[in-house]
């Protein structure tokens, strides 16, 4: 029976691992950031009797071997954001990849009853996050060809300007053609997967949630799997207003936090400018109250919010978007 704890922090880079364990004494390790290595480390390490609680930053695409495998293994494993755990040091000085491994192992001690473990996400929902990092990646690269093409349009010599605009727009409308193409991978994917088409079909019932708002709360929910309450969600995604006061000499109105997804706080702006468009109860919503004098932008958050809190509510209930606003 297992009966010890032990404390493993994880340095991830796109080569390496750094490895630090905090128990009865510190150690440090570095191994090779693959499949094969990682495996056959954590399998010897974790064979005791100690239990393990692994701890890594979410560092994006260099994390991904750990979060497939780490999982399955014998051990509670954490993924935390890093600026939860740059705050929670302190003030430091000075950082290398084995110090930095030691402190994400001392800070799952010290919070580990807190931290919920990782939920491991299906290879559906892994390879849509894929795609949806290519498709942002492409679409940054458009906007930025045609950002150019502005800037072309100033140039004094018309010759230059016409021969980069033209080589421009060639690349702008390959990148448009394979950005169409992920695309209808993705929806291939949701089509041949029941759980998702379910889930696709209530989120895009909502007024202003089209394919692209859809598919990313999918993935960033982890099909409501990790986060299950929509004021998460809405925390997450920087739409929460929190209080601004202090004493009697700051009074100031409720704010929506910096600490946020800011693409996922995007792409829900851009969900409810569509939705306030419409005829429906959320635009109904919004032209009343801006009617009474609300600020306009304060207005659209509360929509922002509503439509995540509809959201959740149509997921906890099995159901479908019904339009409550009656036309007369």
């Amino acid at each position: 029976m297992k009966t010890n704890l032990r404390f493993i922090g994880i340095d991830v880079s796109k080569d390496t691992l750094d490895i630090g364990i905090y128990s009865e004494e510190e150690k440090s390790t570095v191994i090779k950031n693959n499949k094969k290595a990682i495996l056959k480390y954590f399998n010897t390490l974790l064979s005791n009797k100690n239990v393990s609680h692994v701890c890594i930053e979410n560092t994006g695409k260099y994390s991904w071997v750990l979060m497939e495998l780490l999982p399955e293994l014998d051990c509670y494993f954490y993924v935390v954001n890093p600026l939860h755990l740059k705050r929670s040091l302190g003030l430091i000085r000075g950082k290398n990849d084995k110090i930095d491994a030691i402190r994400i192992a001392e800070f799952i001690k010290k919070n580990f009853e807190e931290i919920k473990p990782y939920i491991q996400q299906r290879e559906e929902i892994n390879l849509m996050k894929i795609l949806l990092s290519e498709r942002r990646f492409k679409v940054k690269q458009r906007k930025q060809l045609k950002t150019k093409n502005k800037e072309n349009s100033i140039l004094s010599n018309k010759t230059i300007a016409k021969t980069l605009t033209k080589k421009n727009d060639k690349l702008i409308k390959e990148l448009t053609k394979q950005i169409t193409e992920l695309e209808r991978e993705i929806k291939q994917l949701i089509s041949n997967d029941e759980a998702l088409k379910t889930l696709n079909k209530q989120l895009k019932s909502i007024p202003g949630v089209g394919d692209i708002l859809c598919w990313n709360v999918l993935v960033k929910t982890n099909e409501f799997k990790t986060i299950t309450d929509p004021r998460k969600l809405a925390c997450y995604a920087g739409v929460a207003p929190f209080s601004n006061t202090s004493g009697i000499s700051i009074f100031g109105r409720n704010k929506v936090s910096n600490y946020a997804d800011k693409g996922l706080k995007k792409i829900l702006h851009m969900g409810a400018l569509s939705a306030i468009r419409l005829e429906n109860d959320l635009a109904y919503y919004y032209h009343r109250k801006v009617e009474e004098g609300k600020n306009k932008m304060l207005v659209l958050n509360a929509v922002r919010n509503k439509i995540i809190h509809i959201i959740f509510a149509l997921i906890k209930n099995q159901e479908f978007y019904h339009n409550r606003l009656v036309m007369s």
